[in-house]
């Protein structure tokens, strides 16, 4: 680039650190107009659009950027990057390829690229990158924690003294230390040493919490603020009216992380008139921006924002997430939004698309909570590194759950994830039958199903359905008696077999 065009590059880079996309878009376009084949305009071009939320048409400029470089490693992986966080993981491969091709000693190219080939279901070659870049970079807990999650560990392959080892050096930084504790905690339970297991995660959880800025008293007041702005029944669901052909008529599937939720999108995803689009943001963003609106300069606090939601504009605010959902790049009718914690806003779905469906997946409580304790999440969820605060989260959750149950009569589907496992043929067709859509052979095959995954659950997703999960937790009923003991006192009722 000569340096008219580096200061512009260096202006665009101030607009979108200071959030500025559409200004910086405005100028990148400008300089297009000289420069139509600098890639790093097109890439930047690509990153304002991915942060707006308009996926296609970052692809597009992405792909842009792709047809004009051929020999800079950092700039393809950059833009792998970008594929992959709109969704075209494809296109995301074929990029950290070509930058793996130039540079095959990068570890974090070869790290971008396990993730996804993870999310593309091919497990053996992801774990073969994290090898490579634990080999070239043998402190990236990261990569630790994420090849851990790729198989069933075995006494003749696992990953144990290694971790052991590095753990002994006393060298990691504490998100070091929490995501080697979770890895090693699960390789330990697939290797039935279940105390080393339930002790590396307690302290790994404990770990975590400690560097957290959360009060879980927030989230269950939030609960009571819920209950109070929409005490109204509404009319019983219409879960037995099929959607007119070309009605936008989504599929929430709700409920708590580790529920089932990813397994139940697939089983949907599989249909040939369903697309999954994934966890989207989109109706809570929808929601926070037309209670800011109506509140004008107003500032609202949370319990405000609750307040103000139950006097929105609920078509407007329907046709808002929408219009988001297909500024993302998801044109089909009938789709799939799986964001757990949209079982908040179970009142305004109802109200903002009274045709959309709402699937609430579950799991007995014991089994909820320890699936939920023992994953390390990226970002979000905070109360589920402490079993008290856990406790009392999931005691609010099954409150509003019961609320939403009593005020839309029929709005709901029940998924219990046990009954699932154990008749998933009838369960299916149940499910399919609330959607209005026709039994095809291809949703009982989920696990074949080839579309990306990129939750915790993308290794389970690609095998059939198995039961071992269903009863984990009960390996370490000493270790959480203080879970069961918390759920009690706030309320949750654990059912007799759960004791046993």
């Amino acid at each position: 680039m000569n340096a008219l065009v580096q200061e512009s590059h260096r202006q665009i880079l101030r607009l979108m650190q200071a959030q500025q996309p559409q200004d910086a878009l405005r100028s990148i376009d400008g300089l297009l107009l000289r420069e139509a084949r600098e890639p790093r305009l097109w890439l930047l071009k690509a990153q304002c659009l991915l942060a707006t939320g308009q996926l296609p048409e970052a692809c597009a400029a992405a792909g842009s950027a792709m047809d004009s470089t051929l020999a800079d490693p950092a700039l393809l992986d950059a833009l792998g990057t970008v594929f992959s966080r709109a969704n075209d993981q494809q296109r995301a491969l074929a990029a950290y390829n070509r930058a793996i091709e130039q540079a095959p000693d990068q570890a974090h190219f070869l790290f971008n690229r396990a993730a996804v080939r993870r999310f593309l279901g091919d497990l053996a070659a992801a774990e073969s990158d994290y090898d490579r870049a634990i080999a070239l970079r043998p402190h990236d807990c990261e990569a630790y924690a994420n090849r851990s999650q790729l198989r069933t560990q075995t006494r003749e392959r696992n990953h144990v003294a290694e971790m052991e080892a590095l753990l002994a050096t006393g060298t990691l930084g504490w998100e070091g230390e929490v995501e080697i504790r979770h890895a090693l905690a699960k390789e330990y339970e697939d290797l039935g040493e279940y105390p080393r297991s339930f002790e590396h995660l307690r302290r790994g959880a404990t770990l975590r919490r400690r560097h957290l800025r959360y009060t879980v008293a927030n989230d269950v007041a939030t609960v009571g603020w819920i209950v109070q702005a929409f005490p109204q029944r509404l009319a019983a669901g219409r879960a037995d009216a099929t959607p007119r052909a070309g009605d936008a008529a989504p599929i929430f599937v709700i409920g708590l992380p580790r529920s089932g939720s990813t397994l139940v999108e697939r089983i949907l995803g599989s249909h040939s008139a369903v697309e999954s689009a994934g966890e989207l943001h989109h109706f809570s963003l929808a929601l926070v921006d037309a209670a800011r609106r109506q509140a004008g300069a107003v500032p609202l606090n949370r319990q405000a924002l609750v307040a103000k939601s139950a006097e929105l504009d609920f078509p407007a605010l329907g046709a808002d997430y929408l219009a988001r959902v297909r500024a993302g790049g998801c044109a089909a009718a009938r789709f799939v939004d799986k964001m757990p914690l949209n079982y908040l806003y179970c009142g305004l779905i109802q109200r903002a698309l009274p045709n959309a469906r709402i699937v609430h997946v579950s799991r007995e409580p014991m089994a909820a909570c320890y699936a939920i304790y023992k994953t390390l999440f990226k970002d979000g969820y905070p109360f589920s590194y402490d079993v008290a605060e856990l406790a009392q989260y999931y005691a609010a959750y099954r409150r509003l759950m019961q609320h939403w149950h009593a005020t839309l009569p029929g709005a709901i589907f029940e998924l219990q994830y046990e009954a699932l496992v154990a008749d998933p043929d009838a369960q299916t067709r149940r499910l399919l039958s609330f959607c209005g859509l026709e039994w095809q052979d291809r949703c009982g095959e989920f696990h074949l199903n080839p579309a990306a995954s990129t939750t915790a659950s993308a290794a389970q997703v690609r095998q059939p359905l198995y039961r071992t999960s269903v009863s984990q937790w009960r390996h370490y009923e000493r270790e959480l008696a203080p879970l069961r003991d918390a759920l009690i006192a706030a309320g949750v009722a654990i059912a007799p077999e759960e004791h046993a």
